[in-house]
């Protein structure tokens, strides 16, 4: 068998990985790659968003089944395309793919299928906007509707904060067109939870719930990133949550996208946010597995991600997937000046051997015709650790990142740590 792996970054790494491991027979390839991936897949030098040529190399090598890593070829009709030509595809249609590309109709689909999300409002009048500002409690959340990498969402401690926010999105045009509709929100106080399902449209098979840390500095300080770490499993998302996440969240949404005329065959991550009183509401929706939580959850997988995969791309029911036990922290090193204007070009040196249950995921790397590894990216690697006690993973982790080299080096020493809190006060003086 045959299968693509679409996308260039730290999930394709992970993807490649865990297909490799999984199914070691699989014929690999990956575009564009990198060279992480290189280590288990063909790297192909096409854009993850060049469709014409993606579409050809899928005949050239007489790919069987295509894996889309980012949300980018997703929203701009990949899956459509293969699919027309016959391909079987993991990956939602385009017009499914808005769930995550229009955080407008996101929100739209929410409401009529009666998701517990935030309540919102939608501006595209930069005065109409302003003046929700001015009467909105604070502390308030405004979001560019479109993509935006990850870094669309502000929140506002202040109407000040918020107002700024709105004219930098509908008067400057800080994201470009993705910021030319906003959605302005309440804010929702709790803790976020990551839940990722394969999903056929109808059927649900769950991933280890993850969380990601979203803010560059250690205590969720700083400006949003696309992620500086996660960790999986989460000890809040009991049975019981995730039970009521699958029937007031997931099913409904499916049956409304499937309502609408776009029935949602891929990956459906709802990002969400449990409150204090353990009730779940969703932040937002993506359309493909998450950067970093793929990082720390497929090494959980022990197997049935392929089978599941074809059986989602071919309609045929799900099956159960192999989950181990134990846990996996992911710490990703990005580059100077991520998020803002990341820094290229540092050589990298990594560590001659690793800790058992390591596995170090390329990102935004490459190589010079020498060989050298060099930063290309904001984010550049990611160290995963799985191990049988959590603080074991996060240690690993974390010493493991702290032994990888490059000029201008951040990460966060402090991935998983209101999990760490919350085991403390379980188990004190410990």
């Amino acid at each position: 068998m045959r299968i693509l792996v679409v996308g260039g970054g730290g999930r394709e790494h992970a993807l490649c990985w865990a297909i490799a491991r999984e199914a070691p027979d699989v014929t690999l390839y990956c575009a564009p790659g990198n060279p992480g991936t290189a280590l288990h897949a063909t790297n192909l030098p096409i854009a993850a968003d060049d469709l014409d040529r993606l579409a050809d190399a899928a005949d050239m090598h007489g790919i069987a089944l295509v894996v889309i890593g980012p949300e980018q070829p997703l929203a701009l009709g990949l899956a459509d395309r293969l699919r027309a030509e016959g391909r079987l595809v993991m990956g939602p249609s385009a017009a499914a793919a808005r769930i995550e590309a229009s955080k407008a109709f996101a929100k739209d689909v929410m409401a009529a299928a009666r998701v517990p999300a935030a309540a919102s409002r939608t501006f595209t009048d930069l005065s109409a906007a302003l003046a929700h500002v001015a009467g909105h409690p604070e502390p308030l959340v405004v979001k560019a509707s479109g993509l935006a990498a990850g870094k669309g969402a502000i929140v506002c401690a202040t109407r000040e904060e918020a107002q700024g926010a709105v004219m930098a999105m509908l008067r400057e045009g800080a994201f470009g067109s993705a910021g030319s509709v906003i959605v302005i929100e309440e804010f929702m106080p709790g803790e976020e939870l990551s839940v990722l399902a394969l999903t056929d449209g109808r059927d649900l098979a769950l991933l280890p719930a993850a969380q990601d840390h979203k803010r560059l500095g250690e205590g969720d300080t700083g400006p949003n990133t696309g992620g500086m770490g996660a960790y999986a499993p989460v000890s809040i998302a009991t049975p019981a949550l995730l039970d009521r996440v699958r029937r007031e969240v997931l099913l409904p949404t499916l049956a409304e996208l499937e309502r609408r005329g776009a029935p949602f065959r891929g990956v459906l991550y709802a990002g969400l946010m449990i409150s204090p009183a353990g009730d779940p509401r969703v932040v937002e929706f993506n359309c493909r597995l998450g950067d970093p939580e793929t990082q720390a959850v497929l090494p959980l997988v022990r197997g049935g991600l392929v089978d599941a995969f074809e059986a989602v791309a071919g309609g045929r029911p799900l099956g159960g997937l192999d989950v181990a036990g134990g846990a996996a922290v992911t710490t990703v090193l990005a580059a100077r000046g991520y998020p803002e204007r990341a820094e290229r070009g540092a050589a990298i040196t990594l560590p001659a051997d690793l800790p058992d249950g390591v596995t170090v995921f390329h990102a935004g790397t490459a190589r010079d015709a020498d060989g050298t590894l060099r930063v290309h990216g904001g984010r550049v690697l990611n160290v995963t650790a799985v191990a049988r006690e959590f603080a074991d993973a996060q240690r690993a982790s974390r010493e493991t990142a702290a032994r990888i080299a490059f000029d201008g080096r951040q990460y966060r020493a402090d991935i998983g740590w209101r999990e760490a809190a919350r085991r403390r006060e379980r188990q004190p003086g410990v």
